[in-house]
């Protein structure tokens, strides 16, 4: 039975959830899932959520996290190189969304809405955005927690905002402003074609650990740029108004409520200058 519905709907859940989302939870749970006493509990993940292990890299996996990272195998996730194209970072649910003009209010369907300064901590640079859009990819337990650059170019240092970890379900999606809220990191990419892109890792209940390989450097698009451990979690990416057109498919999606699935490297739009 799932519980999300009680802690997120009723007062008594509301004050269970507040231990469940405390990062000293989440680091909990990670020193665990890092030791091999959790080797035990990879088997019934993979047939719960029917993984193909013939996709991944397993040789010498020991413990549940270094299985929740495992590597895809090469050739599985190719990412279109044409500097044109807009990529998926990640595999994940996609969702897009404008970015108000006036005030850079994010306002989902059947979600909570946000401000991208809210998200970003940084009233200057969410600035830049208003009017753009903001793409989210939810990803499930079931997904490869590896992701990719979307684009090459110039990136800037990595900045972390502390906070607590909430699931990223739809349930709570629709109840908080989950994003601003959950500890996230993010870092903003120079592109030649689609200008300043913020690229920003959440994290959720039970996933303490959002692990970036780089800091300040100049980055290829479709290299690794990091991986979360346990649980679903959430790339977004962020675009000044102007710079991309979406593919008509996923924005109908998202007009509606529903979120497209799709796979790193997969195209999802393109530059406005190539339309």
């Amino acid at each position: 039975m799932d519980s999300l519905p009680f802690l997120y709907k009723t007062t008594f859940g509301r004050i269970l959830l507040k231990p469940l989302t405390a990062p000293s939870l989440s680091k909990f749970c990670g020193r665990f899932l890092d030791s091999k006493l959790s080797a035990f509990l990879i088997k019934g993940f993979v047939k719960n959520n029917n993984i193909n292990l013939e996709d991944y890299q397993t040789e010498e996996i020991k413990t549940f996290n270094e299985f929740f990272r495992r590597k895809i195998k090469d050739g599985l996730r190719p990412f279109d190189m044409t500097p044109s194209k807009l990529c998926a970072p990640c595999d994940g649910l996609l969702s897009i969304w404008n970015i108000e003009e006036a005030d850079g209010t994010v306002i989902p369907v059947k979600q909570s809405q946000y401000t991208i300064e809210g998200l970003l901590q940084n009233k200057e640079l969410a600035s830049q955005y208003n009017g753009g859009l903001c793409l989210v990819f939810r990803l499930c337990v079931n997904h490869y927690h590896r992701y990719a650059y979307v684009d090459s170019g110039h990136k800037g240092k990595n900045t972390f905002i502390p906070g607590i970890l909430h699931t990223v379900r739809p349930i709570a999606l629709e109840t908080l402003p989950v994003f601003v809220q959950n500890s996230r990191e993010y870092t903003v990419i120079e592109s030649s074609v689609f200008g300043p892109i913020v690229q920003m890792e959440v994290g959720a209940m039970l996933v303490g650990r959002i692990v970036n390989h780089e800091q300040e450097a100049i980055v290829k698009r479709g290299d690794e740029k990091g991986f979360f451990e346990y649980g679903g979690s959430t790339i977004i990416l962020i675009l000044q108004k102007d710079k991309a057109k979406i593919n008509p498919e996923i924005l109908k999606n998202s007009g509606l409520g529903i979120e497209t699935p799709v796979k790193m490297g997969e195209v999802i739009g393109n530059s406005v200058s190539a339309n």
